[in-house]
């Protein structure tokens, strides 16, 4: 057990979960009052211990299932065990009056037709059981996975689930509630149907982490803990980088922006409480001044009532930077209610303000997909041209620019080696209050070929590499 733990916790830290030393004493504490054959026990034991973020918890858990997929009796389904003898029941139902009734376990003797029915009625009846049996046996059936094969579970998943089609298992089922309802003369609204269909939804779910726990478990028998952890490993939320984001880690990252938009604003609100003082309170400084015997040796002033920051965003949305662009328009979004005034303009060689595409917008795919089909960002040939935008751009707005501004610049500066036009950038830093530039590429990139964000970063507050959530709440942090 020691060595299993251990193990666990260093791929753990190799996922990037900080573990530490006092924190993996009370994880070994907390597993001696829990048995390893309670397994969600176990886990939720090590996961109290051990996770600390919320964001990290599909982390642990990846882990866990490797290191602990052999363990627990649940886990140990053979021909003749209970579930088997519950598969023969309905199987003899089936066969009924046919003469093909065997006698002992014969899950493995199912014809492709009649395992669907049983999977049909496992999930119309939500036999948690019968669903693992029938994901032991799908796998086996399906996968086709081969000793050695260097290939990942999705793969195999794939394979088992084109061959099951539950969707089309899910429409019977649906069509089975509705025939329910006729025969008993009932209606079946529409909530009646919604909530049968995400029943249903819910209960397929759990039937495909059933599968790819199947997998995984024989993955591990095959290969090992320490390979498969390894193979699985992905990065954090707060390390994906946004240029490569799939669409489930971008929903992840969206889901992170809120908190870090109240911060980003409550950073910049603050720094214009302390860096100014108000004009001369002069009643205040006579009431002081009475201590002083009269003498108004203590001058009191008005200090500003904070108010929300203004923001301007200006996005960079080429090609270079798509992926980059897509996240930058979900942080535009997530900060519209944090700040008293938000302005957002994208360009590519062209200029064009998008501010009303993310007003009174419920989903942000809706002001994404307007911002790339309706703003006028292409000039003359779609590349990149930052001097030219930056032109545009003071020409028509650079008088709403104001003390009470602080502006972002979110791009690479890949210029396709046109005029910088870098006196934008400073006429910009000298009426607003602060500038920032948001750089999604690497450190080592910058400065190099076409790239000329030094000659940008000269005239704003600071320049900085904006990857990932992490760097990007490094930013905010810096604020302070």
């Amino acid at each position: 057990m020691l060595e299993l733990i251990n193990g666990f916790v260093g791929e753990l830290r190799n996922a990037g979960i900080p573990v530490s030393l006092t924190e993996n004493l009370d994880a070994f504490e907390a597993i001696k009052f829990i048995p390893i054959e309670d397994r969600e026990a176990f886990k939720f034991a090590l996961a109290a211990t051990m996770v600390k973020n919320a964001s990290h918890w599909r982390a642990f858990e990846t882990v866990f299932e490797v290191y602990f997929s052999l363990r627990g009796p649940q886990y140990q389904l053979k021909d003749g065990d209970q579930v088997d003898e519950l598969m023969k029941e309905m199987q003899d139902q089936m066969r009924q009056g046919d003469g093909k009734g065997q006698a002992g376990g014969a899950m493995d003797s199912l014809t492709p037709e009649e395992m669907m029915q049983l999977l049909y009625n496992a999930l119309m009846q939500g036999d948690d059981a019968l669903m693992k049996a029938l994901a032991k046996q799908a796998v086996q059936r399906f996968a086709g996975m081969e000793p050695g094969r260097p290939v990942g579970g999705t793969y195999y998943l794939y394979r088992t689930l084109r061959n099951l089609d539950l969707d089309s298992v899910l429409e019977k089922l649906m069509e089975a509630q509705k025939q329910g309802a006729e025969a008993h003369n009932a209606e079946f609204t529409d909530l009646e149907e919604r909530l049968e269909r995400d029943e249903f939804n819910s209960r397929i779910d759990s039937f495909k982490k059933e599968i790819e726990a199947e997998i995984r478990r024989r993955l591990v028998a095959d290969r090992g803990v320490e390979a498969m952890a390894k193979t699985l490993r992905k990065p954090l939320p707060e390390d994906v980088e946004f240029m490569h984001a799939s669409r489930e880690e971008m929903a992840l990252l969206r889901k992170a922006l809120q908190p870090l938009t109240r911060k980003l604003a409550a950073r910049l609100a603050r720094k214009r409480k302390h860096g100014r003082k108000g004009p001369l309170d002069f009643r205040n400084t006579m009431r002081h001044s009475l201590s002083y015997g009269g003498v108004p040796a203590e001058p009191k002033f008005k200090y500003p009532r904070p108010s929300k920051p203004e923001l301007v965003v200006i996005a960079d949305i080429s090609g270079s930077v798509a992926a980059f662009a897509r996240f930058t328009l979900m942080l535009v979004y997530a900060i519209q209610g944090q700040f008293s005034k938000v302005r957002s303009f994208v360009f590519i060689d062209g200029i064009d303000e998008v501010t009303d595409f993310f007003k009174g917008v419920e989903d942000v795919q809706e002001a994404v997909h307007r911002v790339n089909t309706e703003a006028d960002v292409v000039w003359v040939d779609g590349h990149s041209d930052y001097g030219h935008a930056f032109e545009v751009f003071w020409e028509k707005y650079g008088k709403d620019i104001s003390s009470k501004s602080t502006v972002v610049f979110l791009g690479d500066a890949r210029n396709n080696y046109h005029a910088s036009q870098a006196w934008v950038v400073k006429s910009i830093r000298q009426k607003a209050r602060q500038v920032y530039w948001l750089n999604p590429e690497p450190k080592s990139y910058w400065n190099t070929g076409d790239s000329i964000v030094g000659e940008y970063g000269a005239h704003s507050d600071g320049v900085f590499e904006c990857r990932n959530l992490r760097q990007l709440e490094g930013f905010v942090d810096k604020l302070a």
